[in-house]
């Protein structure tokens, strides 16, 4: 069955499977798939399943477009392994795979200590300072997004083994615990505390 595997800088945040005859992608909620991010446009294209393993990538006339191999596209037959850009959001897409009974896409989990599965505790960031200082905003998206479009913007997003966060866009560099983050997702602990746009705020993880 046809999949995709979306990314962003490496950190893997969502598996669908194609079975529908049309997959729409964009940040209007009523999308298939939905990337809440400024870069995306509100229907920004659509994966068209042709027959049991044909699919097709049509750009719906998005904002900033969708690349396949640094070239924009507009419509193309996709090939097993390409890999589709859509700002900084990565889809790879495999033309087979086989569909764990029981699931339609990744479900977040973490292994306890006693190597036990289990669902990651609920996470939050609390504003520490300024106008907003004491409001809780949680996290319970697979990738969700905080900061200023076109001064610093920090994606945070949960894969198996944890919560992580990585700088997005922006010119201001957000820190981490004081210290700038880098290109690399870096995981996040309970009590760290992020800086975005002068904005300081608290990761908290709850059972």
């Amino acid at each position: 069955m046809p999949q995709l595997i979306a990314s962003v800088e490496g950190v893997e945040i969502k598996h669908v499977y194609l079975q529908k005859d049309r997959t729409t992608l964009g940040r209007s909620q009523d999308n298939d798939i939905v990337f809440d991010n400024m870069v995306v446009s509100g229907r920004h294209c659509v994966f068209e399943l042709r027959g049991l393993a044909d699919v097709f990538i049509e750009d719906l006339h998005s904002t900033n477009g969708t690349y396949i191999n640094g070239q924009m596209v507009k419509r193309q037959k996709l090939r097993d392994g390409e890999v589709i850009a859509i700002g900084n959001f990565r889809i790879q897409y495999l033309q087979e795979s086989e569909r764990p009974s029981g699931f339609s896409e990744t479900t977040a989990m973490m292994v306890d200590p006693q190597g036990v599965p289990g669902r990651l505790p609920h996470a939050i960031f609390r504003v520490l300072n300024g106008s907003s200082e004491g409001l809780e905003m949680p996290v319970v998206k697979a990738v969700t997004t905080f900061g200023k479009p076109g001064v610093s913007v920090v994606a945070v997003s949960h894969r198996r083994d944890g919560y992580y966060v990585a700088h997005l866009d922006g010119t201001a560099r957000p820190t981490l615990n004081g210290d700038a983050l880098g290109e690399r997702p870096v995981m996040l602990s309970s009590h760290d505390v992020l800086e975005l746009a002068g904005t300081r705020m608290l990761f908290q993880l709850q059972a």
